[in-house]
């Protein structure tokens, strides 16, 4: 009866995909579906309720909605323009400097409001413009967008990293956060190597040489902005706040930090309050689906099943490594990365661990293998969003993308085979 439920349960939810059905409704069927092979119609109905509510039940899962307010409020406050300022000043002379100034904004935007499609359309409104005008080709501005715009998921606070320490057993949410770092600087970093080569080959001006007094001023314009990340990854390392504490902590100074800056107004609120609920709840309706469909897997007994059929293929670690890494990838291609997070670490993390690694590295792995996905058709959410910014056709981005998927494999080959990339931060701070 497993293995028919099991077979149920996949084969059931690729159909339903396949006809366009939302994933999380998607999900919810074939849970449903495989849950009434096993219990009664009446024992179904009341065990998915449950589960989807615990599924969501959890004090840490505040964070979520909070990181994604705070995140709005930035966007609206005035902050992404402080910090395209601040990255013109570290980047401004290099060749095609407006694409640097995208990616470094994008790596500092983006590890504040911890979302990729946020990053990218921020981002993106501000820069593509300013590009245009300087004879920029829209494919080179929109790819370097969309290719750097993941990089905030593993620079924290990251809701990605959040979501994968619930899932995988309550890995430390500090631990992860600090090991985001590396990763994520090295993302940055990468596609800042694409873009200067592409930006040679094609001629791409450098930005007019700022004056020191005007650096000075636009380093301490961004200074309270810059102090958000601090203030919260430090307080959550430190222990004096948890995940969800820092989240409030965000929310209240990019309220504060806006407020001052005079570009968010009293009756911008509602608008942004309305915009946080229908993200959050995008995402935790994302969660308990995945939830349900978890119990549904332990039921049928999968995860274990698809853990040994993987082990008895190879005990490799360097194959089942890669092997991972490629189902990841294609993984990430066709699923929104909350959903997948949340059913396939339950998988893949007890061979992880089988081989010896450590879960705030798998989480990492797990994390940068999904972040190239998000901006990979057909589903890739940064990548619609980016193209539609800058108003560019999708299959002119992907041949300018190509070079930066080069370059992300090889630094993804580099995170899962040299641990302490991401290891070396937490295990200094003691974590």
């Amino acid at each position: 009866m497993t293995t028919i439920a099991g077979i149920v349960l996949f084969v059931s939810l690729a159909i339903f995909l396949a006809f366009g059905i939302p994933i999380a409704i998607s999900i919810i069927l074939s849970s449903l579906l495989t849950l009434i092979l096993i219990f009664p119609f009446d024992v179904t109905i009341l065990t998915a309720a449950q589960r989807m509510v615990t599924g969501i039940d959890n004090f840490t899962m505040l964070a979520i909605p909070l990181f994604v307010l705070a995140g709005i409020l930035m966007n609206n406050g005035g902050i992404a323009f402080r910090l395209i300022n601040f990255a013109k000043v570290l980047v401004g002379r290099l060749p095609g400097s407006l694409a640097h100034t995208n990616i470094v904004g994008n790596m500092l935007f983006g590890s504040i409001s911890g979302s990729s499609v946020a990053a990218a359309a921020a981002m993106g409104r501000i820069m593509t413009p300013m590009e245009t005008t300087q004879g920029y080709k829209k494919s080179y501005s929109a790819a370097a967008n969309i290719a750097s715009a993941p990089s905030g998921l593993l620079i924290p606070p990251s809701s990605l990293l959040i979501v994968y320490s619930l899932v995988s057993g309550g890995t430390s949410i500090a631990a992860l956060f600090i090991a985001g770092y590396v990763p994520g600087i090295l993302w940055g970093l990468g596609c800042m190597v694409v873009a200067y080569f592409l930006a040679k080959k094609h001629g791409y001006p450098v930005s007019e040489k700022v004056s020191w007094k005007d650096k000075l001023f636009l380093t301490l314009d961004a200074i309270p902005s810059l102090l958000l990340i601090i203030i919260v990854i430090g307080g959550i390392v430190a222990g004096i706040f948890t995940a969800t504490e820092g989240a409030a902590v965000a929310v209240l100074y990019a309220f504060i930090l806006s407020l001052i800056y005079k570009n968010l107004k009293i009756k911008d609120i509602p608008a942004i309050i309305i915009e946080t609920v229908e993200i959050t709840g995008m995402i935790l309706f994302l969660i308990t689906a995945s939830a349900l469909f978890s119990l549904v897997m332990s039921f049928t007994g999968l995860p274990e099943a698809i853990s040994g059929g993987i082990l008895s293929l190879t005990e490799n670690p360097i194959l089942l490594l890669l092997l991972m890494n490629l189902i990841l990838l294609i993984i990430g291609t066709f699923m929104d990365i909350t959903p997948a997070v949340l059913i396939f670490t339950p998988i893949f993390l007890p061979i992880a661990e089988s081989i010896g690694l450590d879960p705030v590295h798998f989480g990492i792995v797990i994390a940068f293998n999904l972040c190239i996905g998000n901006i990979t058709p057909p589903v890739g959410s940064a990548l619609f969003v980016g193209s539609s910014v800058a108003n560019v056709r999708i299959e002119s981005v992907i041949k300018t993308l190509i070079p930066y998927f080069i370059i992300l494999i090889i630094l993804l080959l580099l995170i899962t085979f040299v641990p302490q990339l991401s290891l070396f931060l937490p295990k200094l701070l003691g974590l």
